[in-house]
């Protein structure tokens, strides 16, 4: 596919992941458009953090997911949209879920409604491995059982499920990747990986919620390559697509691996507050990426210490975004 001959809408263009893509979009070519939530500050977020050559190649459009009007402006004469916005906080689900809900259920149609009326070539769709809960099985694959164990999750599998209907209704081409964990440079410190690097660099004390789960990760630069490959494949539309690494690791083995990198003992501290609900933790993710590999030939390529040491290095030179009380979530 030709990049440079295709207008792309990219929402939750502010985010770690949707800042990156946006990024590669643009340095591919495409005329790219970053849809933003509006704030009065006009604050970009994370777009913040492109160089200047890029962030001018991009058009800014500030708005609301459950705005249906800004949605179909946004979508007009678009090609091809990355649906990646979305409100992301486990934590802030339980205290928000009406907002949680809202936001990425009722967005999600939005955004699936004007895509279908305006006749797009295809949307991704960005789902998450927290929709399975914890692992009944593993590696997890796509028909694994859906387990609402958060109001987060509870939304993606709304979200998701709207997605399949579009298809199988009105057969909108969409395709839905399903990223496991990701982390990478400019990711928010209430993720667990920059939480543990942030702290660690500073500290010699880290403050984690529970350490026994186990994560799949992989390096947003190998994720952002999925999704541009699943938006350029023909095969992917109406699939559910898993990315993830097929390597499962505890967030306590990650905490050792981190303070091992940076060269320091560290000591991890259980605090209760970091704690899911009994019921809501997901203990075990471990991603079967059999279907990316057969569908689009996608495969990691940045190993996990590798991944971590390109992390470490951009937190070591960034550190001064991360204010102590950003380490809290």
């Amino acid at each position: 596919m030709d990049w440079a001959e295709k207008r792309v809408l990219v929402t939750g263009a502010g985010g770690f992941i949707g800042s990156h893509l946006t990024e590669h979009l643009a340095d591919r070519g495409a005329d790219v458009r970053a849809f933003v939530r509006y704030n009065s500050r006009n604050d970009l977020g994370l777009l913040r953090l492109l160089p200047e050559e890029r962030l001018d190649q991009v058009r800014i459009l500030m708005g609301d997911l459950r705005d249906a009007d800004a949605l179909r402006t946004a979508v007009h004469d678009v090609d091809i949209v990355f649906h990646l916005g979305s409100l992301i906080a486990i934590p802030y689900s339980y205290i928000h879920p009406r907002e949680t809900v809202e936001t990425n259920l009722l967005g999600a149609l939005n955004v699936f409604e004007a895509a279908r009326d305006s006749g797009v070539e295809k949307i991704v769709h960005t789902s998450t491995s927290e929709v399975y809960g914890t692992a009944r099985y593993v590696p997890i694959d796509e028909d694994h059982p859906l387990q609402g164990q958060s109001p987060y999750s509870a939304s993606k599998i709304g979200a998701d499920k709207v997605a399949e209907s579009f298809y199988r209704a009105f057969d909108v081409p969409i395709a839905t990747i399903r990223p496991f964990n990701t982390y990478g440079p400019r990711q928010s410190a209430r993720a667990v990986i920059p939480t543990i690097i942030a702290q660690a660099l500073v500290q010699e004390e880290v403050a984690l919620g529970a350490t026994y789960p186990t994560r799949d990760y992989t390096y947003v630069d190998d994720l952002v390559r999925a999704f541009v490959l699943i938006a350029e494949s023909p095969r992917t539309v109406g699939e559910v697509i898993n990315i993830g690494s097929n390597y499962e690791v505890s967030i306590g083995a990650i905490a050792e691996k981190v303070a091992s990198l940076i060269g320091k003992e560290i000591e991890i501290v259980v605090e209760s507050a970091r704690l899911r609900p009994k019921k809501s933790e997901v203990e075990r993710l471990w991603c079967d990426n059999t279907r990316a590999r057969s569908l689009v030939g996608w495969s990691p390529s940045v190993p996990l210490e590798e991944g971590l040491v390109r992390t470490i290095a951009w937190f070591r030179e960034h550190l001064d975004l991360y204010r102590s009380n950003h380490y809290v979530t």
